[in-house]
Order: C-alpha cells, then sequence, then structure tokens
C-alpha cells in the first residue's frame, strides 16, 4: 500500500478490524520510511448498477430514492423504518447477486408495490397511485376494486371456503363513485 505521506510502498499492518457496517475491513498501517500512521478500508468490490427509466435514460441505483417513496407512501402508517430499510437492503443485494449492471425502474417500482401490498393496504394505494400514474378517477377505482377483490378473495380462502362473489365494500365505492 502507498504511504499517503511520502509514497513508499514499505509499509506494515497494525491493527484490522471490521468497520461499524461490518461491510468493510478497516486497517491502520504505519510506514517504514517515515513512521506516520494511516488508516485504509478493504470493500468488495460491488457491481455499479444503473436504472433504465421509461424514457431509456439510464441514471445510476440510488436506494435512498426506494426508501424515500415508501416513506411517503407509509406516512403516519404503523410501518417502521426499519422494515423498509430492510426490505430496500435485501432486493438490493438481490439485484447485486444477479450480475447484470441494469435494471428496469418498472422491476423496481412493481417490486416496491408487491412489498407495501403486503405491509399495508393504504400504502399500497398512495405508491400505486403515484408510480402508476393514474389518467381519472375511473383508472384509481380499478385499481381499488382489484384491491378489494384479491383481499376478499384471500379472507375467503382464509376462511376454507373457496373464491366468493358477494362484495358489499366493493358495492359502497361503487355507489361513491356514480
Amino acid at each position: 500500500m502507498k504511504c499517503p505521506f511520502c509514497s513508499s510502498q514499505r509499509d506494515k499492518v497494525i491493527d484490522s478490524r471490521l468497520s461499524k457496517d461490518g461491510l468493510a475491513i478497516r486497517r491502520r498501517r504505519e510506514c517504514l520510511e517515515c513512521r506516520r500512521r494511516f488508516t485504509t478500508y478493504e470493500r468488495v468490490e460491488e457491481i455499479n448498477l444503473l436504472v433504465v427509466k421509461k424514457d431509456g435514460r439510464r441514471e445510476p441505483f440510488d436506494r435512498n430514492k426506494i426508501i424515500t417513496g415508501m416513506l411517503k407512501a407509509c406516512e403516519k402508517r404503523p410501518i417502521s423504518v426499519k422494515i423498509i430499510e430492510n426490505f430496500v437492503s435485501e432486493f438490493e443485494r438481490e439485484l447485486q447477486e444477479r450480475g447484470e449492471r441494469e435494471v428496469e425502474s418498472k422491476e423496481i417500482g412493481e417490486r416496491v408495490m408487491k412489498k407495501l401490498y403486503e405491509l399495508d393496504e393504504v400504502a399500497y394505494v398512495r405508491f400505486a397511485s403515484v408510480y402508476r400514474s393514474f389518467k381519472d378517477i375511473n383508472q384509481f377505482m380499478d385499481e381499488l376494486k382489484e384491491l378489494l377483490r384479491e383481499k376478499e378473495s384471500q379472507k375467503a380462502k382464509d376462511k376454507g371456503q373457496g373464491e366468493f362473489r358477494s362484495k358489499p365494500t366493493l358495492e359502497l365505492i361503487k355507489k361513491g363513485v356514480e
């Protein structure tokens, strides 16, 4: 390792330990020429992931954008920041493990919507309304109806009754639109 003070390549490692985040090894070194000490970090080389936007532009993957979008959707909802951060970390790790250099923004958005659907219906609808850019109230209502259909179908399956068609909550929504 080259000394940052005298540029000598001769040094010795005095101490090695994991960094606070556990993603790097921190090494304290001493230059054998000028006797000054310096710190180096050893990290796994990660692939710089690019996001392909709808219009074809490419931009660097930014996990903070996903976290910010999810936090906005989950505002005043009982979803902890830790759950969101863990999801984003896991998702980012999966993308890195695939070894591909690019990911479509659509894949990211769909994955976030799927997770929000599992976590909280209100957060899901909030995110979907922005992500899908509904043209009018009818498109928005269609999404809500589909959400309710899936939830009621799941309730029926949980009760062992199979899928059913009685949807009183859907009828209330329809009346609200008319």
